[in-house]
This record gives C-alpha cells, structure tokens and sequence, in this order.
C-alpha cells in the first residue's frame, strides 16, 4: 500500500472520529448550546425501561454530568461523618473509578442544600470545579490532582445566593470565567486558566443561577451573562462591558435558565419575572428589547415563565416548559402562545424537563427520570418514544415523597450519563447497524 493510501485511511477516520463521536466536556454540551451533534444515534426506544450499560453508586447534588476524553465527572456531597463536597472522575465506557477528592464544606443559609448545583468544566486537560459556597478547584483532569483552588466565598465576600452558587465554570481562550456575586464590582469574575491569578472583575450586580455563554456579535466573541439585575454583554478578555439591559426582579432572583442565543436574537426566561426577547445587533455592540412579558403571577403566567429548564429557538418558535411543567410554543416575534401541552411531565411546581436538539428531534429528559424522543413544532408537541431511565430520588426535592431527577443529562460517545442523589448511570443510545 502506497504511503499516499496510508495517509488518506488515517484522515478518513480522525474525520469519522470527529463526525461520529464527541465529548460533553461543559454545562448543556461542547458550545453550551444544548446541541448534541453526533451521528448513528436510536431513532426510538425498544423497551419501556432504557438497559443501563453501567451504573456507579455517588451522593447528593444537582450537578449533572459531564464527560471528555473517555472520563466522566460529576460532583455530590455528603453530610456524615463530615459535610463534605466531592469531585469524582469515573471510566466513561466502564464506570471505573480513576479518582476522586473531597474538601470541608459547610453550607451557610443555603436553601435546598442536597448538594453541588455546577458542572464540572474540563479543557485543555484541565477539570474546573465550582462549590456551593464558592470553592474552586483547577484539577489535572486526568489524574485528579489539585493544580490551584480558591476560596471564593472569603477572598470576594461573595452575597450569597440563597440557593447558592450555581453557574458553571465557563473557558474562554486562556481564562476561566465564572459568575460569583462577589462584592467590588466582582460579579463576574475572570482569571488565568493556567496559574488561578485574577485577570479581571466586572459588574456590581446580585448573582444569578445562569451560567454564562459566548456569542459572536458584530466580528467579535462576546460574553453574556444574565445575572440578577441585568442581561448584559462583555469583552471576555478584558471584562469590558459592551452593552447591558436591565432585567429587575419583582420578588426576588430566580434566574436559572441560560440564555438562549439563535438567528440573532438573546432569550431569557425565569420563575417570577417571565420572559425577555432582544435583537443583538450584527453590525455593532448593541442590542435592543424586542418584547418582555410577564404574567400575574408564577401560577397566572404570560408568554413564558421558565424555571430550572432552558428553553429552545428554533425558527421563528420558542419552545419552553412554563412554572409548573406546561410545554408551550411560543411566536418569537411577539411571545403569544401557540399551543401548550401536559404530556410530557406531570404538573406540578417547578416540573422540569431538560430539552437537547438532536437533528430534527428534540430529546427530552423530564424530573421523573424518563428519555422521550420528540418533535416540536406550531403543530404541537409529537412524542416518538419514551423510556424510563432512572429512579427520582427525594433529596433534591421531596415531591410528594416521590421525588425528582432535576440534574442535566451529558450525551457523548453515543451514550448517555445521568445522576440522581443514589446513582450515576450511563446507557448506550448507538444506532445497532
């Protein structure tokens, strides 16, 4: 064989490596969009209850996976003998442990306090972990030992959140950028990737749960993050702001939802203060408030009144799961509602669903640990199959004694990973050729 012929076999399949296989190495996938890009994947389920491939025991938390290089990570915490936090890695095919570390962490007022709320972020072989009360730890992602931490919650006299610190680590280039709270103008925080130093601070605002997200906007790569008191927009690399809406609460902050940015346009969405559309301008830094509305209240609600789950644009649509689990479509251009649908999580406070795009499909993963594969459009919300996946569990919210599965799900490697306050799963979703 020709060296020419060898050359193009091993082109052709880091390509198919590429195409056909991919990480979830952050919070809602590679680009934190929420797309899950693989092909050869199920087109419906064969069995009411998905087979596992592999499940490992963890503890509480409301952190959802995420998996890079053949590894996945998750964090929990335990309150006996000691109240501690904890990283794990584990094997992404087996559910091996490869390593695992654990800190002192006392939690100070913090509602609903089953566990860690961030995703572990890994990059360039790095794992970035963020606690409940503020301790960041950079790990070797490989062999789990500690690079840097900090103790944010000290160092930045962080007002807490009263569900804590929530949004997940967030690289950009050579920084790691989170959203903290923290006093002197150090909502946002910004430091080198590498070394742990601090490279900038920015904005004076509460903290949100949001995690933060990059968008490109007039040629360049733009910060948003919607925190307590505004939606606003930076320069990632300096914390320069570039432009800010103000987003007030009426009762009190429950920003959970990431923005949501598609064809131009920046969602938002929470509990309390229901929805906000914004045009972001293509040609300079700017942006410009298309709609806002909001409901009576959580219960009498408006256009759309998010909780934990992000919504999805798609076209001229928003689809999103209102206060108490109501699936509704939304018209983008002005927020009326299209339709609304109960059948894809029982009603209930807070009923969650996490929605992920997948082709033309919409995968969904409800609060009662069940997978549906789905279509969404201004016709109505199409089930193609459901399977049960895991069990609820009481610690993050009792629920009638019946508990939730409220953590995100990671899809990688044509698999998915997924945790309640018992267990960490992972089942194979390969097309079988």
């Amino acid at each position: 064989m020709s060296k020419k012929s060898i050359f193009t076999i091993i082109i052709a399949l880091l390509l198919h490596t590429q195409v056909f296989a991919a990480d979830w190495p952050q919070w809602r996938g590679e680009n934190r969009d929420g797309i899950w890009r693989e092909k050869g994947i199920i087109k419906k389920f064969e069995t009411q209850q998905l087979p596992i491939l592999w499940r490992v025991k963890i503890a509480n938390g409301y952190s959802g996976p995420t998996v890079a290089k053949g590894r996945v990570y998750i964090t929990d915490r335990l309150t006996s003998p000691d109240k501690i936090e904890r990283i794990h890695c584990f094997d992404a095919m087996t559910g091996e442990g490869i390593w695992s570390h654990s800190y002192e962490s006392i939690y100070k007022k913090v509602g609903y306090p089953d566990g860690p709320r961030a995703s572990v972020t890994i990059n360039d072989g790095r794992a970035y972990s963020l606690g409940s009360m503020g301790q960041l730890f950079c790990f070797d992602a490989a062999k789990g030992n500690v690079l840097w931490s900090k103790d944010l919650y000290t160092e930045y006299k962080i007002k807490l959140p009263i569900w804590a610190i929530a949004a997940s680590p967030l690289v950009e280039n050579n920084l790691v950028i989170l959203q903290i709270g923290g006093s002197d103008n150090a909502c946002l925080v910004a430091f080198d990737k590498v070394t742990g130093k601090e490279k900038w601070r920015a904005l004076n605002d509460k903290a949100s749960y949001s995690a933060p997200i990059i968008i490109k906007q007039a040629g360049k790569r733009v910060l948003v993050c919607w925190t307590g008191d505004s939606v606003a927009g930076l320069d990632p690399m300096t914390g320069k702001i570039h432009w800010q809406h103000p987003f007030t609460p009426v009762k009190m902050v429950l920003n959970i939802a990431t923005p949501v940015f598609e064809n131009g346009y920046l969602f938002v969405s929470g509990f309390y203060d229901g929805s906000l559309l914004l045009k972001v301008n293509p040609n300079e830094l700017s942006v410009e408030k298309v709609w806002r509305r909001r409901g009576q209240s959580e219960r009498i609600t408006d256009s759309l009144h998010c909780c934990i789950s992000t919504p999805v644009l798609q076209g001229d649509y928003i689809y999103g799961v209102d206060s108490y689990g109501e699936l509704r479509c939304l018209d983008l251009k002005t927020g009326d509602r299209i339709w609304e649908s109960l059948d894809a999580v029982p009603k209930d406070r807070w009923s969650n669903i996490h929605l992920v795009r997948h082709e033309d499909k919409i995968w969904m993963f409800n609060e009662r640990g069940e997978l549906i594969i789905s279509k969404l459009s201004p016709q109505g919300f199409h089930e193609i199959s459901r399977t049960q996946l895991i069990a609820p569990t009481t610690g993050q919210l009792k629920r009638g004694g019946k508990g939730v599965c409220w953590s995100h799900p990671a899809f990688a490697n044509k698999h998915i990973y997924i945790r309640n306050d018992e267990e960490l799963v992972c089942a194979d979703l390969s097309e079988k050729k």
